[in-house]
Order: structure tokens, then sequence, then C-alpha cells
């Protein structure tokens, strides 16, 4: 069987079954994904070597996106959240867009920026210029401390530096940029940044302070595209209510700021399944969200020529294939083999793509029947089953919930007594 995202009913299937489906779209050993089974998945010996003062493991749910065509490629999305929808939403947005080719990106590649904070330096513009001119001696400092990343095609890519003024005074920022290839990244440039730093200071005639990476990662930027078809989504008027909505997510930062929580219900959901560092990729995409000084949503949606919808994104993804959790968790392993990525570019192209599905489906939501209808109806399941119902009565219990428009616990109890008594 050829790898293939369209699986369709899978929501019908046990979970045993939907694992198996998985695999076999995948193609990958179904043995490899045991370890999705929380039974089988983080140990508390290997939860020990990951933070400190373990005491245990808290499980997220994992659900696998379908439908999703990134670059002409199927791939499968494993997304760990626990909100009701989200991995419905995604998959249903994908669908839409698969008759149009799927999803297209473009990067500017895996670049992260390391800042050195100087401090009382008497002639701060000078020490500026200095440092500049000392550019190839501080880039070659930098890589001698990461030898196996340069010889894989990465390092130093620049040195720059500038005056910043403070409510204490002027200081001087360097930054060093560097490609990281299929790291995250943060262990390499931090560890460069500590190691230029003496020289640094002694070329400004000041004291390193601060030296660490940064997270606006704005020179890491994954740009998606789509298609949605405009029968599909509910025809004409559908479309131009998304472009409206689109249009007030951009110009006011209130909506701004949950439009974009809808973009992250994705990304950050991809990011976490695969053991990337989710603090970091919400402040790179929020620092970006108001890189033109105001805060504004992350993407655009537009009709197109054919009237269909057109939607893109731009976001700053650090994410990677190499070290932390990535490796060391086994659950993130096996999210990994179910995407069948072979680089960080690849999967911060998937995570892009989902994001903008994501946000497609809940602007859809929005600009239709409401965000309530099909995030409750989803949610009575998890009320169904927090009240005690059984695998086999949770559609019944979530059904009657909706239709009573009573979507809470004491209501399922109630239902599901009634349920079991007839």
């Amino acid at each position: 069987m050829a790898v293939t995202s369209r699986i369709p009913g899978l929501r019908d299937h046990s979970v045993e079954d939907r694992r198996r489906l998985v695999a076999e779209h995948a193609e990958v050993a179904a043995d490899d994904l045991a370890v999705l089974d929380p039974v089988r998945g983080l140990g508390l010996d290997q939860a020990d070597h990951l933070i400190e003062n373990v005491v245990g493991a808290i499980a997220v749910p994992v659900g696998v996106a379908t439908n999703f065509i990134v670059n002409g490629r199927d791939r499968l999305v494993p997304m760990a959240t626990e909100e009701p929808s989200v991995v419905a939403a995604a998959s249903n947005a994908a669908r839409m867009a698969r008759g149009q080719g799927g999803f297209h990106t473009s990067n500017t590649g895996s670049v992260m920026i390391a800042q050195v904070q100087l401090v009382d330096v008497v002639d701060p513009h000078g020490a500026r210029a200095r440092i500049l001119e000392a550019g190839p001696e501080i880039m070659t400092l930098a890589d001698a401390q990461d030898p196996l990343l340069a010889s894989l095609g990465g390092g130093m890519r620049g040195v720059d530096a500038r005056v910043l003024g403070t409510r204490l005074g002027d200081q001087v920022i360097v930054h060093l940029t560097v490609d990281v290839r299929d790291a995250m990244g943060a262990n390499a440039v931090n560890t460069m940044a500590e190691a230029v730093a003496p020289r640094l200071a002694e070329l400004a005639g000041g004291r390193p302070l601060l030296r660490i990476l940064s997270n606006k990662a704005e020179l890491r930027l994954t740009r998606a595209r789509a298609v949605f078809d405009a029968e599909l989504l509910g025809g004409p008027g559908v479309v131009d209510g998304i472009v409206l909505a689109s249009a007030f997510a951009e110009a006011d930062p209130y909506r701004a700021a949950t439009h974009n929580k809808g973009i992250m219900n994705g990304v950050t959901a991809v990011v976490l399944a695969t053991g990337n560092d989710t603090r970091a990729v919400e402040a790179g995409c929020h620092s970006h969200a108001v890189r033109d000084g105001r805060y504004s949503a992350l993407s655009r949606f537009e009709k197109d020529a054919d009237g269909n919808l057109a939607g893109s994104i731009e976001l700053p993804l650090a994410v990677g294939l190499v070290g932390g959790a990535t490796r060391a968790h086994p659950v993130a392993r096996a999210a990994l083999a179910i995407l069948g990525i072979e680089t960080a570019t690849e999967l911060a192209d998937v995570i892009a793509s989902v994001g903008l599905a994501q946000n497609l489906a809940a602007c859809r939501a929005l600009a239709t029947e409401g965000i309530q209808r099909g995030h409750m109806t989803l949610h009575a399941r998890t009320i169904a089953a927090s009240a005690g119902a059984l695998p086999h009565e949770v559609t019944a219990v979530a059904g009657r919930l909706v239709a009573d428009g009573r979507i809470r616990v004491e209501h399922a109890e109630q239902v599901l007594r009634e349920l079991r008594a007839s």
C-alpha cells in the first residue's frame, strides 16, 4: 500500500484498529506504534531522565489528522491535545484543500539567533565597530564549539552588533546567526554564545552578562498556502464570510489573539506530539504577530479568481529532529515515524500546514454556525465519559446531551442512569 493520508471513517474504528490502520497507511511497523499505548509509552525511568524531581507522568491524547497533502506528499499527522474538535477540524479542512493540491510551503532556512549582552562599555559605538571588524575571528571561535554541526553544512552565518538604549544606559548587543540544520538549536547556539562572550567583552572593553538564544526566530520562517474548495466550504457566501472574518483579525488585536490561538491549537499539538519545545514555538509565533508594531493575524484568507478560498500563513518554527525529547521520548519517536519526515524543514512544513488548516476550520465555523455547535458536539463525548459512560454508551449519551442543549456532567449522569434503566 502506498502512503496515503486519506482514511475515511477512521473515527468509527476502535483505538486498536485505528492504530493498525495508521501503521498500514503510513507504511510503518505496527510494533513501532505500540508505545502509543500509555501502558507501553513513557515509563518512569525514562521520565526521570527528562526532567528533575519526577513523581509521575501525565498523559495527553494523541490523535492522527488525516487528508493532508504537503508539497505533493501525503502525511498522516500525529497531534497531542486535550481539546475536542481540534484533530477532526484539521482533518476536515485538509480534505477541503486536497482536491486543489493540498498545501504548498517555502522556508527561509534553519537559522537561529544567539544574543550576547555586553554592559559597562565606555564607548558603545566604538565597541560595536571593533566587534564587527573581528567578525571572522568570532565566527571561527564559535564554529570550533560544534565541529559536527559545521561538518553537516551548518554553523555560523554571521555576526552583528547594535547599541541598545535602555533605562540604565546604553548596552552593546551582539547577535550570532547560526544554521542549526535539523536541530531545534538551543544547545548549539547557547554553547557558542558562552564561548565567544569573553572575547566579545575584551573587544568591547566591558563585561558580558546574558548569553542565550532568542526565541524570536525571524530567520527561521515557514510559509504555507492552500486553496480550499468553495463548494466544500459551503458556497460563495461562506467564502465571503471567512474573508471578512480574516480582515477583522488582521485589523483588531482583540480578535487576532483568539484567531492566532486557533492556529496554535494545531501548531502546538504537532509540536508536542513530536517532542519539540511548545513554549519556544509559541513565543516565536506570537512575537511574529507583532512584527509590524501591532498585534495582528498570522494568516490571511482571500477569494481567488475561481471563487475558491486562498489561505496563507507565515510562522517562525524552531523545531528539530535531533536532541532533547524528540529522540528521548518514545511517543515522539513514534509520531515522527508516522509522519515519515527526514528533515526539520519537512516537519516545519507540516506544522505550518496544520496551523493553516486548523485556522480555516475555526474561521469557517465562526462565519457559519458559530463555534459552539461543532465544538460542543465533540465536547459532549468528553462529558459523557466523565460521567462514567462506557465506550459503547458514549455516543448515545452525547447525542442526548446535544439534543437537550445541556452539556453538563450532572445531566450526563442522569441520562446515563435512564439509558441503563431502559
